[in-house]
């Protein structure tokens, strides 16, 4: 399959490739975050006949209200962010298939990726890139208000809720981070706890114990956030009587985990007890042939540039590996 790289030769949305059954690509990328994005743009530079498969264009970040830490950008929406990933990988004229999951990977020399309508695409390689889902509350204005004062990321949000009162919900480690970020810049923070107690580190809940602005509601559980055009509030309801109330609060973070979104390859490669791809420095997964980049593997610290850079290094490794075995 020829792809003719000279710029200007696609237009974003308009001349992008269909994907072909027939066709046996040399790379298949799973996933439309910083790492997947990143790594259609080093494929297709590579020349390699290339094809990405996208659930949600952008991933996590898509989701995240602004981002002040990512270089070359003072400040950019999340979504802002995402649009101009997707118009550069989409100038290359890339096979691209957005709405689509990947349900398993069938391995051999030739794999075949089977999508959850029937079809299937055949690659001599694959780099995987799908990321991690924030694990949700699943109450009501949660996903009507995400990016309005609902956020899942104080690495990146925090900033933007200076001097506003803000609940935190969780008490593991990532809890208690975000509430210590939280609380050098917002007015008051309130953490929300389902337990009678932290579950996070010693070291970081003495950590929080420095800040003055911090309190503690233990034995609750969120029960809806309230708002129409931004949160002005959460309810909370007592896990031992029932008791319902509600905090006047300007935003909400909820840090009750994240998920790998890992569970296609299940079995197929090594994973971590946490059920990230293991990957080695060059994010060679387990099988010769599979790639793993960003959120979804083992590699520490989550964040946007890393992703990327993962993303670099394992679409470089698959087309080392496919000259290696021509």
């Amino acid at each position: 399959m020829e792809i003719n790289l000279s710029a200007g030769l696609f237009t974003p949305e308009k001349n992008f490739l269909q994907f072909d059954e027939s066709t046996v690509y040399d790379t298949v990328i799973v996933g439309g975050g910083p790492a997947g994005l990143t790594a259609a743009v080093y494929c297709m530079r590579k020349g390699l006949a290339a094809g990405i498969i996208i659930k949600d264009m952008g991933g996590q970040v898509a989701e995240t209200a602004g981002i002040e830490n990512y270089l070359g950008f003072r400040y950019v929406n999340g979504a802002e962010l995402v649009d101009k990933f997707r118009e550069q990988v989409l100038q290359f004229g890339i096979a691209f298939r957005e709405g689509a999951t990947v349900t398993s990977i069938q391995d051999g020399s030739v794999k075949r990726l089977v999508l959850d309508d029937g079809t299937s695409v055949s690659t001599r390689t694959v780099i995987i890139a799908s990321g991690k889902s924030w694990r949700r509350l699943g109450v009501k204005g949660e996903r009507e208000l995400t990016g309005r004062g609902v956020a899942y990321c104080s690495t990146c949000d925090a900033p933007f809720f200076a001097g506003k009162d803000v609940a935190v919900v969780g008490g593991g480690n990532s809890g208690i981070e975000s509430a210590i970020d939280l609380a050098k810049v917002a007015s008051r923070v309130v953490l929300v706890q389902n337990l009678d107690s932290l579950t996070a580190d010693r070291i970081l809940v003495d950590r929080l114990g420095e800040y003055g602005n911090v309190e503690i509601i233990y034995g609750h559980g969120v029960t809806e956030i309230l708002g129409e055009e931004r949160v002005r509030g959460v309810s909370i309801r007592s896990v031992g009587t029932g008791e319902t109330r509600n905090l006047e609060v300007q935003g909400i973070f909820i840090e009750i985990g994240l998920v790998p979104n890992s569970g296609f390859v299940k079995g197929l490669l090594e994973m971590n007890e946490s059920g990230e791809i293991v990957v080695d420095s060059a994010c060679a997964t387990s099988r010769p042939g599979i790639f793993a980049a960003g959120d979804v593997t083992s590699v520490p610290f989550k964040q946007i540039i890393i992703a990327g850079g993962e993303g670099a290094k394992a679409a470089l490794s698959a087309a080392e590996y496919i000259l290696t075995q021509k």
